[in-house]
């Protein structure tokens, strides 16, 4: 049987860090599904298509990833999917404790399904959608945090919303 993974998030916008994730989790499982999930507590900057349309230009040398999306619970989309691992990054300590509660939740409403935690490189230890989308809506420097064309995308919306 093929190992099949979800990588989840709201990827707004997909960053370096996001993508040494992905590139790593895409050597240990023959098929990784990147999941875009809406963050209800979040207000996002692109749509989930802009989102999509931004993950698949970055990773299309990556022969064995999907991208998709989906609202609901992650392990419903997993179970529909047939995926028996979720890839979870952690830049900090402070992110496990966050993780270690989703893990425990989605091993009780789909226990065959395993979470693997990838630490992010040092380099990304700092890195967030969050961060880069601040430092964009002011003109910053952002070439060292995301793809060029997730750059491109950034300061066209934020450029033009001036």
């Amino acid at each position: 049987m093929a190992s099949r993974a979800v990588c989840p998030g709201s990827f707004d916008p997909v960053t370096y860090g996001h993508l040494d994730i992905i590139s790593r989790g895409a050597k240990v499982f023959d098929e990784l599904y990147i999941v875009v999930l809406n963050n209800s507590a979040k207000q996002p900057a692109f749509s989930v298509e802009e989102r999509i349309d931004l993950i698949r230009s970055v990773t299309k040398d990556i022969p064995n990833i999907k991208v998709d999306s989906y609202q609901g619970l992650l392990v419903n989309y997993a179970r529909e999917i047939k995926a028996n691992a979720i890839i979870r990054g952690l830049r900090a300590v402070s992110d496990f404790e966050y993780e270690m509660q989703i893990t425990s939740m989605n091993r009780v409403l789909y226990e065959e399904l395993e979470t693997f935690f990838i630490m992010t490189n040092n380099q990304y230890s700092f890195l967030s959608s969050s961060i880069v989308k601040e430092v964009a809506r002011y003109g910053g420097h952002i070439s060292e945090l995301v793809p060029p064309q997730v750059e491109e995308a950034l300061m066209k919306k934020y450029v033009t919303s001036k």
